[in-house]
């Protein structure tokens, strides 16, 4: 992970420090914030690789902080919520975050979250079976830049909803439970449950279904899970 750039929010000065030290050991470059404004002003000055927002911040929440960087950058987001507070975790997804931790937390987790995400959004430049474009209909993917275009408009996705989709488009017609969508796109040791993957169909449908409640290219099997429809 050396050489990415974090952007760290929270207000409580020792746990930004401490992130910050334990990053900066694996010569990451780490820009820190205290307060949501101060937070949205750095995400829109600079080119993060990854945000980690504390929920609870002066100024701005976390939430509002989330959603207004989510007009303007797709960079991945993780959520920093207080133990136990599940709706926290919901309203992260919602609002267009990739992930989330829950306080208190290791360190060693926080890097390990981090090297999950880098590691699922780096272009699969060296592998002969990565496919580059996919177009399905009038969708179209890019896949080393990461880029959705419906009718030719580009549509801006989070990297979480990008991966759902692309996962569904190279299998298309395939019905994928979301227990497996979420083994497949957030992995074996996320330790959310399948809520994670309704939210994210849901704020999928919303961006690229002309109506979302009569969806064009992902359905749902009902009592099974969610596909792509070929068209």
């Amino acid at each position: 992970m050396a050489g990415k750039r974090v952007l760290v929010v929270d207000d409580e000065k020792l746990i930004v420090k401490g992130i910050r030290f334990s990053l900066e050991q694996d010569d990451m470059q780490v820009d820190c914030a205290y307060d949501g404004e101060e937070a949205l002003a750095y995400a829109r000055e600079n080119q993060y690789d990854i945000i980690l927002l504390d929920v609870m911040l002066p100024k701005l929440t976390g939430f509002e902080v989330c959603q207004q960087i989510r007009e303007f950058s797709n960079v991945p987001i993780i959520i920093l919520t207080a133990k136990g507070e599940d709706m926290d975790k919901i309203l992260g997804l919602e609002y267009g975050a990739d992930d989330y931790i829950t306080k208190p937390f290791n360190i060693l987790e926080v890097k390990a979250r981090i090297k999950a995400i880098m590691r699922r959004i780096e272009p699969q430049k060296n592998s002969k079976d990565a496919a580059k474009i996919i177009e399905n209909g009038d969708v179209r993917l890019e896949c080393e830049d990461r880029r959705v275009y419906i009718l030719g408009r580009e549509i801006s996705l989070t990297a979480k909803e990008f991966e759902v989709l692309e996962l569904l488009m190279l299998n298309p017609n395939k019905v994928y439970s979301r227990e497996n969508l979420l083994k497949l796109v957030w992995g074996t040791d996320y330790p959310g449950d399948v809520r994670t993957v309704d939210v994210h169909i849901r704020r999928l449908r919303e961006k690229i279904e002309e109506n979302p409640s009569d969806p064009k290219y992902v359905h749902t099997k009902w009592g099974v899970g969610y596909y792509f429809l070929n068209v």
